[in-house]
């Protein structure tokens, strides 16, 4: 346990966002009820966290002390509901919760099994695991998230301090800690204590799953945890959330609902493209560069990821060990269940959430969108192939003649096609003209390093093309970024691409 435990539900914000340190009285010595306060170890809105000694039997436990204010009694009573159901379950990747009761002044607490660890992300980052080594604890933290639903308790705030990361006997191990901690303080989320007295939400909304963003708990089942591990898993491969942090934090709750809501998060592979150049220090911290982790993450990663975060529980992963099953079969190289959302289905959600006029009704994309019906006929040979992007086509043909957008909109309508032809096929040649129109926008607003990254992915989608793919399109893109290094001021570079296009070899 370390101070990052402070964030769960039922805690707030951390102690910079929940007013001083000074809001408990304890000191080391102190007793709550059979428990030696040693140390504290976080501090939140709802909470204060201590390493505490046990004498009988002798052991060292996390204390979660719950602040005045509650209507104990009941806090209590659930509590210690809580508590019996937590002791059934026996499973190495669960933190146990000894004991539930209450403090000589009334005060609700939790006596937890206390693990020495630190949060998974911040373990795999400090240790710059690999994309493989970090699914591999990934997958324990789903196997304890299955053990608790089979006895029937949901997490509810699964979240990378609440999945920490020990090592016993020189191997990493996953503890899932705070099962049950949330539901027995829960209530209290849709009544007053809402927001702070700044406006914060309490809770994490950055890990929330839809159903919980309606605050009614009626649609609450396991699925909602399936969410939680979906947003946990996309942190561990791109090191980012699927939205915002800032945004969330400082927003209106009824902002926070239609984020969780509606919008939808772009893939894994997407998401670094965008990063420029902090995808480079995200890819070092997993041991590769840009160019290698692409290919990592787009296709089965991007499925996986995607299918945990849809909005429709449904069409989730319907069970924490269907989604470590699935997280299995990439690491072993064998087929996803996971797969692409047909075409349809995706540009469906994409026209419902943005008018797509102004950029729809250019010749260019337009033209390019229809040569997805054509070459991906060829290309993949499949009739679902075919049939969705005959209807990718007709949905933006249709939504260009009933909406309007300002140009505005052109990147994030080009980074849509660009993610719809990945999905269609990853190594398809179409895929490098829609990079190279990405490249040019990025240039014209100078954004060099995402122009960069782009190219090389282009470049990288020719490599990986048939041999017998037009040898043009790959002086083509060496000559982009040729361009792309002269107004960047690195000569060299820019002497090395034209070298390559003259060539039509490989590009250093």
């Amino acid at each position: 346990m370390n101070t990052r435990d402070a964030t769960t539900v039922g805690l707030g914000p951390p102690p910079n966002q929940a007013g001083p340190r000074g809001d408990c009285e304890l000191q080391p010595g102190d007793r709550v009820d059979k428990y030696i306060i040693r140390e504290v170890i976080g501090e939140g809105g709802f909470a204060v966290v201590f390493v505490a000694e046990q004498q009988q039997p002798l052991r060292r436990v996390a204390l979660k002390l719950i602040k005045l204010g509650m209507d104990t009694r009941q806090v209590i009573a659930r509590f210690e509901a809580e508590r019996q159901a937590l002791a059934m379950m026996d499973h190495p990747n669960v933190a146990k919760v000894f004991d539930a009761g209450a403090s000589k002044e009334g005060r609700p607490f939790f006596a937890m099994e206390y693990v020495p660890g630190e949060s998974i992300t911040e373990y795999c980052e400090r240790h710059r695991l690999t994309i493989g080594e970090r699914l591999s604890l990934f997958i324990q933290a789903c196997e304890a998230v299955q053990h608790a639903h089979q006895k029937g308790i949901i997490h509810r705030d699964i979240k990378p301090s609440n999945v920490l990361v020990t090592v016993k006997d020189g191997t990493p191990e996953v503890k899932v800690i705070d099962f049950g901690v949330a539901k027995a303080i829960s209530h209290r989320l849709t009544e007053k204590t809402v927001y702070t007295e700044h406006g914060q939400v309490i809770g994490t909304p950055e890990y929330m799953s839809p159903e919980q963003a309606e605050m009614t708990g009626l649609d609450v089942d396991t699925r909602t945890d399936i969410y939680s591990l979906g947003v946990l898993l996309y942190e561990l491969l791109v090191g980012v959330l699927p939205f915002d942090t800032s945004k969330l934090r400082w927003a209106g709750y009824p902002e926070i609902q239609r984020i969780v809501r509606e919008e939808e998060p772009d893939t894994p592979s997407v998401r670094l493209l965008m990063l420029a150049g902090e995808g480079r220090v995200i890819a070092d911290k997993r041991r590769c560069d840009v160019r290698t982790m692409l290919p990592k993450l787009q296709g089965d990663l991007d499925w996986i990821t995607i299918k945990a975060l849809d909005k429709d529980r449904t069409r989730r992963y319907s069970s924490a060990s269907e989604f470590a099953a699935d997280a299995r079969r990439y690491l072993n190289d064998i087929p996803v269940l996971a797969g692409p959302p047909s075409a349809r289905y995706w540009l469906k959600k994409f026209v419902a959430r943005h008018t797509v006029g102004a950029l729809a009704t250019s010749i260019v994309v337009f033209a390019l969108l229809a040569g997805i019906v054509v070459s991906t006929t060829f290309a993949i040979g499949q009739a679902r192939a075919r049939a969705d992007a005959v209807e990718a086509v007709a949905l933006l043909y249709e939504a260009r003649h009933s909406r309007q957008e300002s140009a505005g909109d052109a990147e994030e309508m080009l980074l849509t096609v660009v993610d719809l032809l990945r999905r269609l096929g990853k190594e398809h040649p179409t895929l490098v003209s829609a990079l190279n129109s990405l490249a040019d926008l990025y240039m014209s607003q100078q954004r060099f390093e995402e122009a960069e990254a782009v190219l090389l992915e282009a470049h990288a989608v020719l490599d990986r093309a048939p041999p017998d793919v037009d040898l043009q399109q790959q002086r083509d893109v060496f000559e982009a970024l040729a361009v792309l290094y002269d107004a960047w001021d690195k000569p060299d570079k820019a002497a090395r691409s034209r070298a390559a296009s003259a060539a039509g070899t490989d590009h250093d």
